[in-house]
């Protein structure tokens, strides 16, 4: 019984400290914009497209033609 003389303002005065800082948050536009930093990010603005390909790395080869030079290479044993 004697903890809830603590707990019960401890809580009171969370409560009210969140309830300080969501109308802080409000008040200083942090809710303006909801859409814009989700549209930022699917939406690419640039015009360079060339930059999203992934250049191709000599040897890095996948396929029936890579497993048979690999095999040659090593003398037909695995």
């Amino acid at each position: 019984m004697a903890s809830l003389y603590l707990l019960i303002p401890v809580s009171l005065i969370f409560c009210a400290l969140a309830v300080w800082i969501f109308f802080w948050a409000v008040n200083n536009g942090q809710y303006d914009d909801l859409e814009g930093e989700a549209d930022r990010i699917l939406f690419d603005d640039d015009d360079d497209d060339d930059d999203d390909e992934v250049p191709e790395v000599a040897g890095d080869r996948d396929g029936p033609e890579a497993e048979a030079d690999d095999d040659s290479q090593s003398g037909g044993r695995s």
